[in-house]
C-alpha cells in the first residue's frame, strides 16, 4: 500500500519514517553487510544500523502509546516528543560504529526539530536546518572525519537539501528528494575518495545505509518510492553489486589515516557502552580515548552519552569510561573472533569457526575476557541481560558454532532462550551452565577452538564444574540464611550459591571461606577483587594459601564493579 504523503514533517511523519526506514534496512542489510570494507571489515554495518534504527522505532512507538493510554486529544504526539524519542532510542540501542554515527545524526535533527522555539511541526527550510544540524553534529562527533564516508554522504544530502529549502515555497516532499539524490551522487563517489573501497571494488556501506534511510524520508513525504531504492538498483554507479550474504571482491589495502581499522596490525577489540557523565569528563575521555585507539565516535549530550573506540586494550578503555562517570550497557568484540577477513571474494564472507560469548559482572573481567578471544556482554547488579541481547552478542561473534557462558545461574534460562533463537538461524550453540565467573575463566583457560566442538565443549564443561566458587558480600538487609539470621551491613561468605559463613569482618570472613573450600583440596585459587575490596585483603589471602596450602598456586584479577566485593574460585 503507498505511504500517505505528509505535507510537513510532524509526529507522524517521524513515525512513518523510521517504520519505512527499519524496513527498508530490514531489506537491504545483508547487502550492506556485504560491502563492510571500512573502518573494520565485519560485515555488520548493515546490521547495526538496523537495530539501531529499531531502538529508535521502539522509542517513537512507547511516546505514541503513551499518548493514547493518556486520551490526548490531538491525533498523535507533539513533534518535539516524537524526534526527542527517535533521538533518544537511537542513542540507547545505538551498534557499532555506523550505528552510533547514525544515532548522532538523529539527534542533530532533534536539535533543530524539538528547540524551544520550534513550530509544532517543520516546512521545507526547517527539515533543511535539521538535516544540516545532523551533517555537521555527526562530523563533530567523530575524532578524525574520513572522507568518502557516511559522514561524506550526510555532508552532501544537507548541501542539496540546503539548496531547494533556500528558494521559495519549496516543502518537505521536495527537501527529502533534493537530499536523497544529493547522498545518491556522494555515495557513488566514495570509492574515488577512499582507497580501500576503491580496491574492494565497493561503495561505503555506512553511506549506503544512510541511503536508504534518506529513501524511506522521502516515501514518508510525498509517497512515493525513489526508483533507484528497488532491488539491486539501490546501489548507484558500477560498485557495490555484491550479493547478499557474498563478501566484497578484492583486498582491501592498508589506508594510511589513523582512523582506518583496515590496515594490518589494526586494534583487536571493539569497545562500546553507555555512559553517563558530565560534558567536562566526557572531553578529557575523547582525549583519553583518542590515544588508546581509533575509529573513535562519542555521541550525545545532556548527560547521557554512546562511546565507540577500537583499541588493543579493551579493559583501559572501560576504565576510562569509569573515570569519567558510569560506564553501562558495555559491549566488547574481539575482532579476531568476529571480524571478516578481506583476503579475497572466496573468503572474505566466512564467519570464523568458533567463538565464545560470555556475561561478566564487572569492567575488569569483561576486558579479561575479551582478552582472551570471548564476546563479552557486561552484567551489572540489578540490571541482568535479556535474552535479545544475548542473541546480539552470538550474532556479533559471526561464528558457526558459539560457546555461550552465563556466569550466572539466575541466567540460565534467559541463556538457554538465547541459544535456542540463534540455533535457528543455522549457529550451532552449546550453553555451559557456569553459575559464576571464576567457573567460566576456568573454561575459558582450556579452550581450544583447533579442536572438534563437541571436545572443546566437554573440556570447558568439565573445567567449569571442577571449579568451586564462592563470593564475599555485604548483607543489604535482614534476611534468614542456611548459616543463621544476618543483619544488614554484616559480611556474607556464600560457597556454591548458599551463604556458608556470617561475619563482621571482610577479610576475615574471606579467610573463613577460602579455607573451607581448600579443605576439600584444590591446585589454583582465583581471586576477583571488586571496587569495594580492602586494599590488603588480596595479600592477607595469598599469604593464606602460600602458609597453609602447599603446591597451590593463586591468581588476582580486578574485576571493577562487580556486585560481589569478592570472588573465590577452587580448581
Amino acid at each position: 500500500m503507498p505511504q500517505v504523503p505528509q505535507t510537513f514533517f510532524d509526529a507522524l511523519a517521524v513515525r512513518a519514517w523510521c517504520g519505512l526506514a527499519l524496513d527498508s534496512l530490514g531489506r537491504a542489510r545483508e547487502e550492506i553487510d556485504a560491502i563492510n570494507v571500512y573502518p573494520v571489515a565485519d560485515g555488520d554495518t548493515g546490521t547495526n544500523l538496523y537495530l539501531t534504527l529499531e531502538s529508535a522505532a521502539t522509542a517513537v512507538e512507547a511516546v505514541f502509546a503513551g499518548h493514547e493510554a493518556g486520551g490526548g486529544a490531538e491525533p498523535g504526539p507533539a513533534m518535539a516528543d516524537a524526534v526527542r524519542a527517535m533521538a533518544h532510542g537511537a542513542l540507547i540501542g545505538a551498534r557499532g560504529n555506523s550505528g552510533t554515527i547514525l544515532a548522532q545524526l538523529l539527534r542533530g535533527m532533534a536539535q533543530v526539530l524539538a528547540s524551544d522555539d520550534a513550530p509544532a511541526h517543520a516546512d521545507g527550510p526547517g527539515l533543511g536546518r535539521a538535516l544540516r544540524q545532523a551533517a555537521d553534529s555527526a562530523r563533530q562527533a567523530v575524532a578524525h572525519p574520513v572522507e568518502g564516508t557516511v559522514l561524506t554522504v550526510a555532508s552532501a544530502a544537507a548541501d542539496a537539501a540546503a539548496t531547494v529549502a533556500g528558494a521559495a515555497d519549496r516543502d518537505c516532499g521536495e527537501v527529502a528528494r533534493a537530499a536523497y539524490e544529493g547522498a545518491c551522487a556522494a555515495l557513488a563517489e566514495t570509492p574515488d575518495r577512499l582507497d580501500v573501497l576503491r580496491r574492494a571494488g565497493v561503495v561505503d556501506a555506512g553511506g549506503r545505509g544512510l541511503v536508504t534511510v534518506l529513501a524511506a524520508l522521502v516515501e514518508t513525504l510525498t509517497g512515493e518510492t525513489p526508483r533507484t531504492t528497488a532491488g539491486r538498483a539501490a546501489v548507484p554507479g558500477p560498485y557495490g553489486r555484491v550479493e547478499p550474504g557474498e563478501a566484497a571482491h578484492g583486498t582491501p589495502a592498508p589506508c594510511e589515516d589513523g582512523d582506518s581499522g583496515a590496515q594490518a596490525g589494526n586494534p583487536a577489540f571493539e569497545v562500546i557502552y553507555l555512559l553517563e557523565a558530565e560534558d567536562a569528563a566526557v572531553a578529557r575521555l575523547r582525549k583519553r580515548l583518542d590515544a588508546l585507539g581509533d575509529s573513535l565516535v562519542v555521541v550525545g549530550g545532556d548527560g547521557l552519552w554512546n562511546v565507540h573506540v577500537h583499541v588493543d586494550d579493551a579493559g583501559a578503555a572501560v576504565e576510562a569510561g569509569v573515570e569519567a562517570g558510569r560506564p553501562y550497557r558495555i559491549r566488547i568484540t574481539h575482532f579476531g573472533a568476529g571480524t571478516r577477513t578481506p583476503r579475497g571474494r572466496a573468503d572474505a564472507g566466512e564467519r570464523v569457526q568458533r567463538a565464545v560469548v560470555a556475561v561478566v559482572p564487572g569492567e575488569g573481567l569483561a576486558g579479561l575476557y575479551a582478552e582472551a578471544g570471548a564476546t563479552a556482554v557486561l552484567a551489572r547488579p540489578g540490571e541482568p541481560p535479556a535474552s535479545g541481547e544475548l542473541v546480539q552478542a552470538v550474532r556479533r561473534a559471526h561464528a558457526r558454532e558459539v560457546v555461550l557462558l552465563p556466569n550466572d545461574a539466575d541466567l540460565r534460562h534467559t541463556a538457554a532462550a538465547a541459544a535456542e533463537q540463534v540455533r535457528g538461524e543455522g549457529v550451532r550453540v552449546a550453553l555451559i551452565p557456569t553459575r559464576s565467573a571464576v567457573q567460566g575463566i576456568a573454561a575459558l583457560a582450556v579452550h581450544e577452538p583447533e579442536r572438534r566442538f563437541d571436545e572443546d565443549v566437554v573440556a570447558m564443561t568439565s573445567a567449569a564444574g571442577a571449579t568451586r566458587y564462592a563470593e564475599v558480600t555485604v548483607a543489604e538487609r535482614q534476611s534468614w540464611t542456611m548459616a543463621g539470621i544476618c543483619q544488614a551491613g554484616d559480611v556474607l561468605g556464600l560457597v556454591d550459591g548458599d551463604v556458608a559463613v556470617i561475619g563482621q569482618d571482610l577479610t576475615a570472613t574471606a579467610e573463613a571461606v577460602l579455607d573451607r573450600m581448600l579443605a576439600a583440596g584444590g591446585e589454583l585459587v582465583t581471586l576477583v577483587l571488586g571496587d569495594g575490596a580492602p586494599e590488603l585483603v588480596a595479600e592477607r589471602l595469598e599469604a593464606r594459601v602460600r602458609e597453609g596450602y602447599l603446591a597451590v598456586d593463586t591468581v588476582v584479577y580486578h574485576g571493577g564493579r562487580q556486585g560481589a566485593v569478592l570472588l573465590i574460585g577452587v580448581e
